[in-house]
């Protein structure tokens, strides 16, 4: 189990935004890295998702497209199928990739709150998110 070390210009493709479910007008409930794996709690905030358990943490309602700051009033989840570049090279194309046990963050291997996995590598550099919600 590793993390995947986030490239310094990662960044969202464009093209596939345009079709990938969307929730906007969100409210930050803490600071909110770029692509981070992200969950709307119970108090109807948006967290960054961490599978350290099988619990609330560990639920997916999408990536976020840019970082916004705690508190922002206009943050977007974006959902399954979008593309993103995320690693400067390493991924593995055609693998699996987990929820982290680290706010926010993609694994290479199953953690206890994710053991089905949140994203495929299409690349060395890019991930398609498969699930959400």
């Amino acid at each position: 189990m590793s993390l995947v070390t986030k490239a310094s210009d990662a960044s969202i493709d464009t093209v596939s935004i345009q079709t990938a479910p969307q929730l906007s007008g969100l409210t930050a409930g803490e600071a909110l890295d770029i692509l981070s794996l992200c969950c709307i709690k119970s108090d109807g905030l948006v967290y960054m998702s961490n599978a350290t358990a099988a619990d609330a943490d560990a639920k997916l309602d999408g990536i976020t497209p840019r970082a916004y700051a705690s508190g922002d009033t206009n943050v977007t989840l974006l959902g399954k199928g979008t593309k993103f570049r995320y690693a400067a090279s390493g991924l593995t194309p055609g693998a699996l990739y987990f929820m982290g046990a680290t706010d926010g963050r993609i694994d290479t291997a199953a953690t206890t709150g994710d053991a089905v996995g949140v994203a495929k590598a299409i690349s060395a550099t890019d991930l398609r998110l498969i699930r959400d919600y």
